[in-house]
């Protein structure tokens, strides 16, 4: 009888460890998904403010050039021109913005697909 809670207990042990690995496993993959998304998210702001910047100060230039060239003949399309050009860019990026929020990958997508591999692999035991 003692030898046969001695394997039992082995069992059970050998079984605990397996948890803890399997655990310790993934929330090591939901940290790894973490810091990937935070660098990821990070790269592309500054990307985007360095992009913006240097957009706006072209757009100003390109403004007042317009407006300079176009005021003695044409100051009403000059700045109908300019008026247009704001409210179309505004449009095309907010639409351009929804699509990429709606089309994002899923936040722990790795994660998840192992820790489905695990549960089939459990149920087919």
């Amino acid at each position: 009888m003692a030898i046969e809670n001695k394997g039992l207990l082995e069992s059970l042990s050998v079984f605990a460890t397996t948890l803890v690995s399997i655990a310790h496993t993934r929330l090591e993959l939901l940290s790894t998904d973490l810091e990937e998304d935070r660098a990821h998210l990070i790269l592309l702001v500054v990307q985007y403010l360095i992009a913006a910047f240097f957009l706006m100060v072209g757009l100003v230039i390109a403004i007042i050039l317009i407006v300079f060239v176009l005021w003695e003949n044409h100051r009403m399309f000059a700045l109908s021109l300019v008026a247009g050009f704001f409210l179309v860019m505004g449009l095309g990026i907010a639409c351009y913005a929804i699509y990429k929020t709606k089309t994002k990958p899923r936040l722990f997508s790795a994660s998840l697909s192992e820790l489905v591999k695990d549960q089939q692999a459990l149920d087919s035991r």
